[in-house]
């Protein structure tokens, strides 16, 4: 592997590419420096909405395009365009809003893409720490699921937080993707550090490795022409899609044995991998 048979560098955010104070280090700043003066696209993709990317992304930071909210958009980082959006369907999100009010959860419902840093939300009888913390961060762009329970829009995610009980979630995931076959779950560790499992779910052709392969056909790059880098479940689909694929030890230990190793987001794991294709 050299830069000569790399076109494409996608990374996630969260625990890959940010320290874990959600600053940049200037060694991955130098790496993405490298990255273009050799012509390679730069890419994020990340289960951040868009608006979230800004506030942990200054402009200045020279990457190409954007594939937020785990796949749903893409985004032009240098013209400003959005240029690919998949929301579920607004008979699949009733659906699903009526199985989870059904199960009494805490969820959160997200507005289609591009606005879908807002949201509709629904408190369950079960107090959730985590559910409140999350809705402490969004407030401001929350609102209370409609008094007739449903909605005339598509949307473009929902979040459930549940308690780290690994056999609760395999059987909300059966339930509910039979429910509604035009979706997928999508597993992600909680960013809070806490021990809950979130519960995403999307139209089931949003992933990251679908936002890459979107680039990838639109750019006319071999998907052998590219590498991924992350660190969580929600990356896995990222790292199966790209050629050559990493992971930072601060990864589950579950996910390490099936890609190449890098130092952890503290250790300057994006510069390590980019650092690699020089050598």
């Amino acid at each position: 592997m050299s830069i000569n048979n790399i076109r494409l560098v996608a990374t996630d955010l969260d625990g890959t590419f940010l320290r874990d104070d959600k600053s940049i280090s200037p060694r991955n700043l130098e790496a993405l420096d490298m990255l273009g003066n050799s012509d390679v696209v730069r890419v994020v993709a990340t289960g951040r909405n868009l608006r979230k990317v800004t506030e942990v992304i200054p402009d200045e930071v020279p990457f190409d395009f954007i594939v937020f909210s785990s796949g749903a958009g893409v985004y032009n980082w240098k013209t400003g365009a959005h240029i690919f959006s998949k929301n579920i369907s607004r008979e699949s999100s009733n659906l699903l809003i009526s199985y989870l009010l059904d199960k009494d959860l805490n969820f959160h419902a997200f507005w289609p893409v591009p606005e879908n840093h807002h949201l509709w939300y629904h408190r369950g009888s079960e107090p959730c720490e985590e559910f409140e913390r999350y809705f402490s961060f969004h407030n401001s762009y929350a609102f209370p699921l409609p008094e007739d329970r449903s909605v005339e829009t598509e949307l473009c995610q929902f979040l459930v937080v549940i308690p780290g009980d690994e056999q609760r979630f395999f059987r909300m995931k059966q339930e509910i993707e039979a429910l509604c076959p035009e979706i997928r779950i999508i597993r992600s560790s909680s960013p809070l550090n806490t021990g809950y499992i979130w519960i995403e779910i999307f139209h089931r052709e949003v992933s990251k490795g679908n936002g890459v392969l979107y680039l990838c056909n639109q750019l006319d790059i071999h998907p052998k022409l590219t590498m991924g880098i992350g660190n969580d479940y929600n990356d896995v689909d990222l790292l199966e899609f790209t050629e050559h694929s990493f992971i930072t030890d601060n990864a589950p230990e579950v996910l390490k044995s099936g890609f190449r190793l890098l130092p952890t987001n503290e250790d300057d794991a994006f510069a390590h991998a980019v650092e690699r294709l020089f050598e």
